[in-house]
């Protein structure tokens, strides 16, 4: 064998690095009766989030654990990386918060629960504009703006 030959077959012997990236874990604590915070894990599924979904008797602790301010409060709570997140966050919205995780941002919510928003899809009927809202150091600020799942 060629000194040629032993080196391609040496390289060809090393192992190749994965080509897919390992799926973003995201971490949700719900109540066992919302069956809107079933549909918004399915959403991140669906977007490729690996999901470990937490059913829990009180999501309270958890959001004193991560943070989240009282007044943007919803349904669930979820933590991705380090960040909060609470309500029906879209994957977009997750995907921007991972790609540049801007300073002083602690974790991402979207208040209350518009129609439309992932998980919160009512057949028939339009789906509302609203903010994904950021919050951390300082006042919370618009992040995003979405109608349903699909930014405005």
């Amino acid at each position: 064998m060629t000194p040629r030959r032993i080196l391609l077959a040496a390289l060809a012997a090393l192992p190749v690095p994965a080509i897919a990236q390992r799926a973003t874990r995201v971490a949700v604590w719900r109540d066992p009766n919302c069956g809107c915070c079933s549909g918004w894990v399915a959403h991140l599924r669906a977007e490729g989030f690996a999901v470990d979904d937490q059913v829990v008797r009180s999501v309270a602790p958890v959001r004193r654990r991560l943070g989240t301010p009282a007044d943007l409060l919803s349904c669930h709570a979820g933590e991705v990386e380090g960040f909060a997140l609470e309500g029906h966050v879209p994957a977009a919205a997750i995907r921007r918060l991972l790609a540049e995780r801007p300073a002083g941002v602690r974790g991402l919510a979207v208040p209350e629960m518009p129609v439309g928003s992932p998980g919160m899809e009512v057949p028939g009927q339009a789906a509302d504009t609203y903010d994904v809202i950021a919050f951390g150091e300082g006042p919370h600020r618009p992040f995003m703006r979405f109608t349903g799942a699909i930014p405005a």
